[in-house]
């Protein structure tokens, strides 16, 4: 294990997988995006000082790229990575772990994420970036519509940080199921990690989805597929497939500053919080109901009365939750005795916010309020005071670990004064949109009896924007020359986060973490016996399965930037290599042409991105990295099941909801074009066959984990040789299935002489993603082959055991695709 540098070095910070280390630069990169998300937002107030006012040039379209990505940077690449900054930072120590389950793939998460912002910032210069509101409607964000390249590179750089997400909720939900101290039930830990943890499973669920969505729509940008364009209500599934996602992410940006509010309201009243238990509740009842609302941002559409009735009832519903929430918070302080400290200003001013905002949904709740108000700026006022009000509470957690964090205390009175400078302005910007609310949205042009709101929004804006530069000068000063912190400043801080030193130590702990005796204490972990089966002790020693010859936790890999590094090449490229090459079939295969129509850099940087991504990958796989989970924890009710496996299953489910979105997509066209009209283009028997080789090459998926664990390298190598085999197979079937379609039937991608062009569509596309998968998985085959070659996965089957996880799950869905397209 290389040494972790110290933080005085750039190699720190570049090759780092501590948790801490983590959270600090997720702090840092998403306030970089606050600060240019809020120079887009003034931009943007200056244009509607007056109405039609073309401050921004391009005929309107500088408007339009700076609303969308105005909305998409601050949704994005602000508000949930900055609360993922303080969750990254402070839920292993409150849940008593020493790192999250997987520090390289947090590292990874990371790193996803700031390129990610780097690709979107780049799409600016590539003829610009997206002009269809951060919301991509369709037919909007379609090449027609959104010609340029810096579009598809804006939807490319959405579905990276998409994969960022997955990376660490994946990591989360592990860490926080398998890790939490001996006697930490779930209905113990912390408010805080209560709220991530419903968080990240809205994440796991609500991502996947607009993850299937993202795909769908690069395949219509890069490959030419009609999936939104089709008549057959291809514009009304953009529209299910992204508020499917859209209205959870609401809560997936507020539950963590909720959770921030339940810390604070605690600490600042002296009180423990009134109803914890059923607060609890109101959070999984809120997690779960998130999913079934969708459709009242979708009351304009042609969706019928009995649906928008029922969506409308349960919008009223999940209000209920709400109000327990905010009773329960009221409660709290009202049975304490409040210190009016500026992280309790901005908890309490963000409820306040968050408290108008919701009451402001509710006339949208409403079918034929929502028909008068859809499409104005009463929408984005309510928007900004349930996203932007409520997260107010994250900057009142920026002044309540800054001491923990930093060591050091910040100035009390300029914290104060930052606060009425912020909560003033803002109400200044976001109530004189409710006074405006006729304006258009997205729209530059306006009501000239309403140049006057307008006027003061814009004002209060660079008020709002002033009283951010208060707080940086603030924080900035403190931590260089401000008094030092007490390990605990506040008097009634009783998380773990607040028994260790500030900043905390590397890994966490002197001792081992637990709560068996009823309150936090350390032990020795040179006294940790055998483990036993009670008071949260596994049943069997699995960190001594990790033992590797290192016995020390690794702390720094340069991996997860490199392959973060080749992912960001190989999307550059893909963003502009429908504009670069111009490929005609021909009559036969051996006629496909491919000519260069534009830049030759956008191919090259695919080639390149691939190949580098596919060597980092390996070295990845190569490393000697050991991150063993903990001896003793509490891993209820995931007991017996192993942090890895754990992570692979939580990780198919979120690839269950890709498949989920695309195969919801293939029914919902159908069922909109008329099920009987359609008939399948295919002849069964290809598919009946892969069918067979797919579920035969489980068999010997399954004989290769009886090898290893059987210590039979001949048997071991020859398993996965026939999976292999099996595998090629598959796909030697299904290319000439497409060949004999295309050249011999006449089928294309946008082509279909028997039915609509959309049913090829959704066949190809869906049948690619899936071979995708299956040449995935033979990479990984032919990595674990040579491994296997070389003596390895006889002492430990476990990773022969997951790829087998994965290729059962692609062979899954294969007996779903196949009745799917060639029987019906």
């Amino acid at each position: 294990m290389s040494e972790l540098p110290p933080t005085s070095s750039i190699r720190r910070w570049l090759t780092t997988t501590n948790h801490k280390d983590v959270g600090i630069l997720y702090l840092l990169t998403s306030t970089f995006f606050l600060l240019f998300g809020g120079v887009l937002a003034l931009l943007i107030r200056v244009e509607l000082w007056n109405p039609g006012t073309m401050v921004l040039g391009g005929n309107g379209m500088g408007y339009n790229e700076a609303v969308t990505a105005h909305g998409l940077i601050m949704v994005f690449w602000f508000l949930s990575p900055f609360a993922f900054g303080f969750a990254n930072y402070l839920v292993p120590l409150q849940i008593g772990a020493d790192d999250l389950a997987f520090p390289r793939l947090n590292a990874l998460s990371y790193w996803m994420y700031a390129f990610s912002g780097v690709l979107m910032g780049v799409s600016f210069f590539q003829g610009g970036t997206m002009t269809g509101g951060w919301t991509l409607y369709a037919p909007l964000n379609l090449p027609a519509y959104t010609p340029s390249i810096g579009s598809t590179g804006t939807v490319l750089a959405i579905a990276m940080f998409v994969a960022a997400v997955t990376a660490s909720t994946v990591n989360f939900l592990v860490t926080m199921h398998h890790s939490r101290a001996e006697g930490m039930g779930l209905m113990d830990m912390p408010m805080f990690s209560w709220s991530i943890l419903a968080t990240v499973w809205m994440m796991l669920f609500a991502f996947a989805t607009y993850a299937g969505a993202l795909l769908i729509l690069s395949a219509d940008r890069i490959l030419g597929s009609v999936y939104f364009s089709a008549t057959e209500g291809g514009a009304l599934l953009w529209g299910h497939l992204f508020w499917f996602f859209g209205h959870p992410e609401v809560y997936i940006v507020f539950f963590p500053a909720l959770g921030v509010m339940l810390e604070i309201f605690q600490t600042f009243s002296g009180n423990r919080l009134v109803g914890r238990k059923w607060v609890i509740i109101a959070l999984v009842l809120i997690a779960i109901q998130s999913f079934l609302v969708w459709m009242h941002h979708m009351f304009l559409s042609t969706i019928n009365l009995e649906i928008k009735t029922l969506m409308m009832a349960s919008t009223i519903g999940i209000s209920l939750p709400f109000d327990l929430l905010v009773f329960a918070l009221i409660y709290t302080l009202i049975k304490g005795r409040v210190s009016f400290k500026t992280p309790f200003l901005f908890a309490f001013g963000s409820l306040l916010l968050f408290i108008l905002g919701g009451i402001t949904g509710v006339f949208l709740g409403a079918i034929v309020l929502d028909y008068q108000f859809r499409g104005t700026y009463w929408v984005v006022a309510h928007f900004h005071y349930v996203m932007f009000g409520g997260a107010t509470a994250l900057i009142g957690g920026i002044y309540y670990w800054f001491p923990k964090i930093t060591g050091k205390m910040y100035d009390e009175l300029l914290g104060k004064v930052h606060f009425v400078a912020f909560f003033v302005s803002f109400n200044i910007v976001y109530f004189s949109m409710f006074t405006a609310w006729e304006t258009p949205r997205r729209v530059f042009e306006y009501q000239q009896s309403l140049v006057t709101s307008h006027q003061i929004g814009t004002i209060g804006a660079f008020m709002l924007g002033l009283s951010f530069f208060i707080m940086f000068y603030n924080l900035g000063k403190s931590y260089l020359s401000g008094p030092v912190a007490p390990d605990n400043p506040w008097e009634y801080a009783r998380t773990a986060e607040w028994a260790v030193s500030s900043p905390p130590p590397l890994e966490n702990w002197d001792g081992r973490p637990s709560y068996a005796s009823g309150h936090l204490e350390f032990i020795e972990r040179s006294h940790d016996g055998p483990a036993a089966t009670d008071g949260g002790h596994a049943t069997s020693n699995e960190a001594s399965d990790y033992l590797l010859g290192d016995k020390h936790p690794s702390h720094t890999s340069i991996w997860p930037i490199a392959v973060s590094g080749s992912v960001l090449v190989m999307l550059l490229g893909f963003s502009g290599i429908a504009q670069s090459l111009a490929i005609e079939p021909g009559s036969t295969l051996g006629g496909v042409s491919v000519a260069l129509e534009g830049t030759i850099m956008y191919p090259l940087l695919t080639v390149a991105g691939l190949v580098a991504l596919l060597y980092t990958s390996v070295k990845w796989g190569l490393e000697d990295f050991y991150a063993p989970p903990a001896k003793i924890a509490n891993r209820w009710p995931f007991d017996n099941i192993e942090k890895n496996k754990l992570g692979m299953w939580f990780f198919l489910a979120s690839d269950v909801l890709v498949f989920g979105a695309f195969i919801s997509a293939a029914i919902f066209i159908r069922v909109n074009s008329g099920w009987r009209s359609w008939t399948s283009l295919l002849d069964s028997l290809p598919g009946l066959v892969n069918t067979f080789v797919l579920l035969t090459s489980s068999f010997t998926v399954i004989l290769a984990l009886v090898f290893s664990r059987r210590r039979n390298r001949t048997g071991l190598i020859a398993s996965l040789s026939a999976t292999m085999l099996l595998g090629f197979t598959f796909l030697g079937i299904k290319a000439w299935e497409w060949h004999h379609e295309i050249y011999d039937v006449g089928i294309t991608l946008t082509q279909n002489p028997y039915g609509p062009p959309i049913q090829a569509t959704l066949y190809f596309v869906t049948t690619g993603l899936h071979g995708i998968h299956v040449i995935i998985g033979l990479i990984v085959a032919a990595f674990l082959l040579v491994r296997a070659y070389q003596g390895y996965y006889l002492d430990d089957h476990r990773p022969v055991e997951y790829f087998g996880l994965y290729w059962h799950f692609v062979d899954i869905v294969w007996v779903f695709l196949f009745p799917l397209f060639y029987l019906f």
